[in-house]
């Protein structure tokens, strides 16, 4: 075989780049949905509630992330993950155009961006570089990067949005107590949906 041709096989994207590219999408639309579905259940003054001066409330959260995502996945491919429109320590303080309402229009906005992105993003992109405070940054390590940082700050929405609501609160989890309940039913809806029994333990196995 040529040395192109080596190299060409070498580089071209595989199944294994375009799955993971559908991991990532799968993967931010849940925990958008794991947010809202938590932001749900609170009311304006839970939005807004503090535990403490040091803490910082939903509203700051939502702030920051949808500053966040819109900085780092407009013009993704092309311009400075960090623009310099973006005001960074601005997104932890409240200010007095900060309604729950434009905050969460700024919140749609900046998980729109990142989905639009990440929708139309090919295996070929995973190869591209890109820039974060100057720093060059894989594609891959780029929207990983970005998905840690959003999961880390959905666990804390759900967490602070769980002790504002108090009894209020639905489960966005498996309930205390039924983990075996739903194992099961899991396991039945595997087997139904594929039409298959469930793994039989290898005969083998007795004999080793």
């Amino acid at each position: 075989m040529a040395a192109g041709a080596i190299l060409w096989a070498m580089t071209r994207p595989t199944m294994h780049e375009a799955l993971f590219i559908d991991e990532l999408r799968g993967e931010a639309r849940r925990y958008r949905e794991l947010a809202d579905q938590a932001l749900a259940q609170v009311d304006d003054a839970g939005f807004f509630f503090t535990l403490d001066a040091e803490s910082n409330s939903l509203a700051l959260i939502v702030k920051h992330i949808a500053g966040n995502l819109r900085s780092r996945w407009t013009d993704f491919f092309t311009v400075d993950g960090e623009k310099p429109d973006r005001h960074r320590d601005r997104e932890f303080e409240l200010e007095p155009e900060d309604s729950r309402a434009a905050l969460m229009a700024r919140w749609e906005a900046a998980w729109s961006c990142l989905l639009e992105t990440l929708d139309r993003m090919t295996p070929e992109d995973l190869s591209r570089t890109v820039v974060i405070r100057a720093e060059p940054h894989t594609v891959t390590r780029a929207a990983l990067r970005s998905l840690a940082h959003t999961a880390h700050h959905v666990g804390q929405i759900v967490l602070l949005a769980r002790h504002v609501s108090s009894d209020h609160w639905h489960s966005l989890s498996i309930p205390r107590g039924q983990s075996e309940q739903v194992n099961q039913m899991m396991r039945e809806q595997f087997a139904a949906r594929h039409g298959a029994e469930q793994p039989r333990p290898d005969a083998s196995a007795a004999t080793r």
